[in-house]
């Protein structure tokens, strides 16, 4: 096979694999961004506190799910809830999907901790951290091969003096020195 017909299929993988590989590409971008800045903020869910107050809480009933529902309902939120616990004895603490209530019997205070995901990030996430596991870890690996396909065929897409022999050579070079770098640095 001459050189001409090798750059020429170099081209066409590295141009056909790049398109397939835009979408998985934006995902694993965008997704590895916000898992860097994890320590500033939760890249998958949105928390937020109520605060509010119901007055004393009437504890006369020997059934702990009626007292539970006539909180619900003077927070006029749905009466179905998973479970509840003591975490003190002030404090009643009641689980419903994605809320959690702190509920102090004595003075009334309620706290409602309210978990949402955060639209595409999270699923962005999901993916990225491989949590369906399953077909997708293939998916995955196909992708990170894929990667590596990319990052050699890319290397000869230009020749001459912007290719791999010349400027791409140097920029290639810092390319790989700098993660030995940032090894040698924390390591």
């Amino acid at each position: 096979m001459n050189g001409k017909i090798i750059r020429k299929w170099n081209r066409v993988i590295h141009r056909d694999l790049g398109y397939l590989a835009v979408g998985l590409t934006l995902i694993y971008a965008i997704s590895g961004f916000v898992v860097n800045h994890v320590q500033d903020w939760n890249p998958n869910y949105e928390i937020s506190h109520i605060k509010s107050n119901i007055g004393k809480v009437d504890f006369s009933s020997p059934k702990i799910d009626i007292t539970v529902k006539d909180i619900l309902n003077k927070l006029s939120l749905p009466l179905v809830y998973k479970t509840t616990f003591r975490p003190e004895p002030n404090i009643l603490r009641i689980f419903l999907k994605d809320n959690t209530i702190d509920v102090n019997i004595v003075s009334g205070e309620v706290v409602q901790e309210i978990v949402k995901t955060r639209p595409l990030i999270y699923e962005m996430n999901f993916l990225h951290l491989n949590h369906p596991k399953k077909i997708w870890t293939y998916v995955a690996d196909i992708y990170a091969i894929s990667l590596a396909v990319l990052a050699i065929t890319g290397l000869f897409v230009l020749k001459g003096k912007q290719g791999i022999t010349g400027r791409g050579a140097w920029l290639t070079i810092a390319g790989c020195v700098l993660p030995l770098f940032f090894l040698w640095l924390y390591l």
